[in-house]
């Protein structure tokens, strides 16, 4: 993910924290505020493991989120990790992250969609 739609201050995810929406399910909890543009931010405590463990676990998060940048609405994103998420397998973080991004309704609906006269 490039680093430009990266969330870094920590300003920033408090503003998120402060104003955003948030859902969860079993791995992750993704909190989104509204913004002018698209802005990611992951967070991992320091529950989870050591400082291999939550690096593992965020450049995952990148690499599940990065197939949906073109996808989703405009936004401050803040990602959760909570400690299952580090035993849990690439596939589970990558369904867990279309899961709650339907789940707040992010995603974009394709140009075209729903407007065919058949």
């Amino acid at each position: 993910m490039e680093r430009r739609y990266r969330l870094k201050k920590n300003r920033a995810f408090q503003y998120v924290y402060r104003k955003g929406h948030s859902v969860a399910c079993r791995n992750l909890v993704m909190l989104l505020a509204p913004g002018r543009e698209l802005k990611i931010g992951f967070s991992v405590s320091k529950k989870t493991g050591n400082a291999v463990t939550r690096n593992r676990i965020k450049r995952r998060l990148r690499e599940c989120f990065r197939p949906y940048l073109g996808d989703v609405k405009t936004g401050l994103y803040v990602i959760v990790a909570r400690p299952s998420a580090a035993e849990a397998a690439f596939d589970d973080l990558k369904r867990d992250v279309r899961y709650l991004l339907k789940k707040q309704d992010a995603l974009r609906k394709p140009s075209g969609e729903g407007n065919r006269a058949e």
